[in-house]
């Protein structure tokens, strides 16, 4: 799959989630929500990975 095909297709299945759920949710509602859909349509995902970030001269994990 192409970069701008996974993009449209995480795109669009977030959009989807948000026209059923609404807004107002907390992020972890809609976040469990695009891991199920994104996992139905077969599509690898790892959530809440830890990646350390670099800013100026300090690193925060």
């Amino acid at each position: 799959m192409e970069i701008n095909e996974l993009t449209e297709k995480v795109i669009g299945l977030a959009i989807e989630i948000h026209r059923h759920l609404g807004p107002g949710l907390l992020e972890s509602a809609y976040q469990e929500c695009l891991v199920y859909e994104l996992k139905k349509n077969y599509l690898y995902v790892e959530k809440e990975v830890i990646l350390p970030i670099t800013y100026k001269e300090i690193t925060l994990e």
